[in-house]
């Protein structure tokens, strides 16, 4: 009985060490299993890279500058101050229509031109306007080129400040009414709506949504058609005229800008003449600023940025001649620079805007105005070969080669249009300068109706 007790503990005790061995050996076999790489079946999603058929390219001019305050009787009244010249080529058919304007009565409105794909391929469309006034209330030079309406529109350059008279103008081309939404980013942030009637154009004061606010930005953001914004700047120092601008809107805000053909014709040494003014749109951050001139860096500084808070600086000290400025930053930024043709009154002044990437070909129109020139900068690391030709003998072209972190400034003619080809991608920039200290300024855009390949996945 006895014996047979001690065989049943021995027994238990035996099954107890094998069961208590093979627990530890799964816990070291599952631990290393863990350890180890799996085995794993992983499937890559179908994908395909289409780029859309091209459709037809529409482009919006700002057509006759405004004048404000002539009626003694009603001073908020606005007349046509002139028309601007006007300057368009297209690869293809294009057709010609004019947009209402019922502020100003018997007076021809903004053009817009539609040029049509052929055989699915992309139409090449640029033009361009140019004014000059020599008036008692407005003088100077001003120019744009017609644009594409866009459902968001960033107005940098405007000023409420005593002399100035600024105005908000809005082109819808479409069949449409469209509904504008304007938020003014400054020490608050305000948002005011208009509507747009389909195939009209109006004006906003800025004055009467951004009245007190020091260097405002303004977003503004289209529901039921795209929108054409510009702003129109005209500005009076005590009693006498001193520059008006046409000033387009600038493309979204990037954590990376880039300037072409930022010009300075004088240098003063109490008056800043080269203002930049910036905005960090979402968050905060610190934006380096580099000025260069013929690919060599002139100026640095590093601006800290608040989040919705529009901050000036100056780029002072800068000898005569024209520019790039590149600035980055860890958030996106919107920004323009004003440049002055020279301190005091009677003066000009110009708002240039951040130049867009440009990679292959697009049309860029020279309106007819003196001393007209193309700025071509290099920011990439590859050098770039650009070839500017006549749109209407492209066999004609000359041949730019462009360093990379270079620049070139190349002279072009007066009322005529170019085909500009880079096999890198670069900036570009139409300015124009008059003996009169007149200037003016505008980036160039790729063409329109361009399309960037879209990534399918079945």
């Amino acid at each position: 009985m006895i014996r047979n007790r001690a065989i049943r503990v021995a027994a238990t005790g035996a099954r107890l060490l094998i069961g208590a061995a093979i627990a530890v050996g799964c816990v070291v076999a599952v631990v290393a299993a863990v350890a180890l790489p799996w085995p794993g079946v992983a499937a890559e999603p179908a994908q395909v890279a289409v780029t859309p058929t091209a459709g037809d390219a529409t482009l919006v001019c700002a057509g006759s500058f405004r004048a404000v305050g002539r009626n003694a009787l009603d001073a908020a009244q606005q007349m046509p101050a002139g028309t601007p010249d006007l300057t368009v080529d297209s690869s293809g058919e294009r057709t010609e229509s004019t947009l209402e304007v019922p502020e100003l009565s018997d007076t021809p409105g903004p053009q817009r031109f539609i040029a049509s794909a052929e055989q699915g391929g992309a139409p090449l469309l640029a033009a361009a306007e140019a004014i000059t006034l020599a008036s008692d209330d407005l003088t100077g030079l001003a120019g744009a080129a017609c644009r594409e309406a866009r459902t968001e529109s960033w107005l940098v350059g405007g000023s409420v400040e005593t002399g100035t008279n600024d105005l908000i103008v809005l082109s819808n081309p479409g069949d449409v009414t469209a509904t504008a939404t304007m938020t003014v980013f400054g020490l608050a942030q305000t948002s005011t709506t208009q509507l747009v009637p389909a195939g009209t154009q109006i004006s906003v004061p800025l004055s009467s949504i951004a009245a007190g606010t020091q260097d405002p930005v303004v977003r503004i953001t289209a529901a039921g058609a795209p929108l054409r914004a510009t702003l129109q700047s005209s500005l009076i120092r005590t009693l006498d005229p001193s520059g008006i601008d046409l000033q387009d809107s600038a493309g979204p805000p990037s954590s990376t800008v880039v300037f072409a053909g930022v010009q300075v014709l004088a240098k003063s040494a109490d008056t800043p003449l080269t203002v930049l003014r910036l905005l960090a749109t979402d968050q905060a951050t610190q934006a380096r600023v580099t000025v260069r001139a013929q690919g060599a860096a002139v100026q640095s500084q590093t601006v800290p940025l608040e989040a919705g808070t529009p901050t000036e600086v100056n780029l002072d000290g800068l000898e005569p001649g024209v520019y790039s400025v590149e600035i980055e930053g860890d958030a996106p930024m919107a920004g323009a620079i004003r440049q002055a043709a020279r301190a005091g009154a009677g003066s000009d002044f110009a708002w240039m805007t951040p130049a867009p990437d440009i990679h292959g070909e697009t049309y860029v129109a020279i309106p007819g105005a003196a001393g007209s020139r193309v700025h071509l900068v290099n920011s990439g690391t590859a050098d770039a070969t650009v070839v500017l030709a006549p749109a209407s003998d492209t066999d004609s072209g000359e041949e730019i080669s462009i360093p990379a972190g270079g620049d070139a400034l190349v002279e072009v003619d007066a009322d005529s249009v170019y085909s500009l080809a880079s096999d890198e991608t670069i900036h570009a920039a139409v300015i124009l300068a008059a003996a009169d200290n007149a200037l003016a300024g505008w980036p160039v855009w790729a063409g329109a109706a361009a399309q960037e390949p879209v990534t399918v996945y079945p």
